[in-house]
């Protein structure tokens, strides 16, 4: 499985090293706003519906790994915000929900094919938009801007992290 670098990262909850993630959001349908304003600035993430994505969060991520929060299918898309991983993964319930836009009716409940993990907020940034991301030739292998490059969770290696961090004035450790 293709899971992000630790190389010289810090140590999660549970004492394995940190991994990174960019997990994209369409802000009209939850933005690092909406997310921020959230009980314990805390939401689930909903509707992934591709399986190298759903893989990411089943097998790669767990509570504590750091988070890019992407602004996608906007005006202006790009990294809007730092989060994290605050939770174990368990059953996406939109995929059992008729009115939900998420909805699959071939997933059966005893055996969910959909997932999610609870994100929580940390700080808005400021955007750190898709055309400045390519911009920067130390991000020039950065998995979201690959050509064709159309996954909601990609992994982030702890370099570009650290990156990023810099180019947003985020303090080390967030």
């Amino acid at each position: 499985m293709d899971t992000p670098a630790t190389t010289g990262t810090t140590t999660s909850d549970t004492g394995t090293p940190r991994r990174y993630w960019l997990m994209k959001s369409e802000p009209d349908e939850c933005s690092i706003d909406d997310a921020l304003a959230a009980p314990g600035a805390t939401v689930p993430w909903t509707g992934v519906r591709n399986y190298q994505a759903r893989n990411f969060m089943r097998d790669g991520m767990q509570a504590g790994d750091g988070v890019l929060f992407y602004h996608s299918s906007c005006a202006v898309p790009g990294i809007a915000g730092i989060a994290q991983v605050v939770s174990d993964i368990r059953p996406d319930p939109t995929q059992f929900d008729p009115e939900s836009p998420y909805y699959d009716p071939t997933s059966p409940p005893d055996q969910p094919r959909w997932l999610l993990r609870d994100v929580q907020a940390l700080r808005k940034t400021r955007l750190l938009s898709l055309t400045e991301l390519r911009q920067t030739p130390a991000l020039s292998d950065l998995r979201v801007l690959q050509k064709g490059s159309r996954l909601s969770i990609t992994p982030v290696d702890a370099v570009h992290w650290q990156q990023i961090a810099a180019l947003l004035e985020v303090p080390p450790g967030n």
